[in-house]
């Protein structure tokens, strides 16, 4: 068999098993701990998948405003994909919500938003190995591009996100 065929092969086999993946437990749920550094996938309750991630370079607490770097916390929409974006993939989520805009209006402030889950900045995904280590973005959700990947086949526009402290 030639290099190209076995080539062919795994990438059928892999995309093959991530479609039964997704067929057999439909994302429901993400979920990013912030304390833990994680995001799950998770169907029915049940956590199907696990990613380490990186947050906002100020990630206590929840987003108040514009420039703050903090990922924000609470319930929100996976509201629509973005393939072209400046990172691989990304995946906006709903952040400002109706009180998030109310309480930034209180204080005078701009509540921010272009809050996302998304991969490595493009052409640095071979920093991913120490990138992820640090808490590099401006309040999303990093992970590295493989992963990425996955969560960009596994979940849908419309999906809720939890983001805990």
């Amino acid at each position: 068999m030639s290099k190209l065929s076995m080539r062919a092969l795994a990438f059928i086999v892999l995309i093959g098993g991530l479609a039964g993946t997704s067929a057999q437990a439909a994302v429901d749920t993400v979920r990013v701990v912030k304390s833990e550094r994680k995001l799950s996938l998770l169907s029915g309750g049940t956590v199907i998948r696990e990613f380490r991630v990186a947050l906002g370079g100020n990630p206590g607490g929840h987003k108040q405003q514009e420039g703050d770097q903090r990922t924000p916390e609470g319930r929100y929409v996976l509201d629509y994909r973005k393939a072209d974006s400046g990172y691989y993939k990304a995946i906006h989520v709903s952040y400002p919500n109706v009180a998030d805009i109310e309480r930034a209006r209180r204080r005078g402030v701009a509540p921010g938003g272009a809050i996302m889950i998304h991969g490595q900045r493009n052409g640095l995904a071979a920093l991913s190995a120490i990138a992820q280590r640090f808490d590099w973005t401006d309040g999303c959700i990093a992970l590295t591009d493989a992963d990425m990947e996955t969560v960009w086949m596994l979940v849908r526009t419309g999906t809720p996100i939890e983001i805990l402290p």
